[in-house]
């Protein structure tokens, strides 16, 4: 066994917003937090006692005031980060089917790129590897 334990794992859930137009919605993240500036995708924390899923509608109401019913959400990948302190589980979603405009509620600013452009943006590590990912699936779908 190694003698580097993890202490903790934090899960958190996050979604490929994607339009008829096949861009997709990242959000900016607020002055003030962690990574300030970096683009990413919606999504947050899974809570205790709750699914993936169920963290990642509440989560996309929160930040972006729109709803998305949990079947509209199809895993996607994930990736596995270690931290400082505890090791990270990303997993992201694609959803094309919401209800409501999104919003900035709790971000500095909300913009949609196609999946090409996405790598020109400044964005948290664990986020990165989705991008060539996203790409990829989205031209074949």
């Amino acid at each position: 066994m190694s003698n580097s334990v993890i202490r903790a794992s934090l899960f958190v859930v996050a979604v490929a917003l994607v339009d008829a137009a096949g861009r997709v919605l990242v959000q900016q993240r607020p002055a003030g937090k962690q990574m300030a500036g970096l683009w990413e995708f919606p999504g947050g924390k899974v809570e205790p006692g709750e699914t993936p899923e169920a963290a990642l509608v509440r989560e996309v109401t929160e930040e972006l005031g729109v709803t998305i019913a949990p079947d509209a959400l199809r895993p996607l990948t994930f990736a596995s980060e270690p931290l400082a302190d505890r090791h990270l589980l990303l997993l992201l979603y694609l959803c094309r089917d919401w209800l409501g405009e999104p919003q900035a509620l709790d971000a500095t600013a909300l913009a949609w790129h196609a999946p090409s452009e996405l790598r020109g943006l400044a964005m948290p590590p664990a986020d990165l590897p989705f991008v060539d990912f996203l790409e990829s699936a989205l031209t074949k779908s």
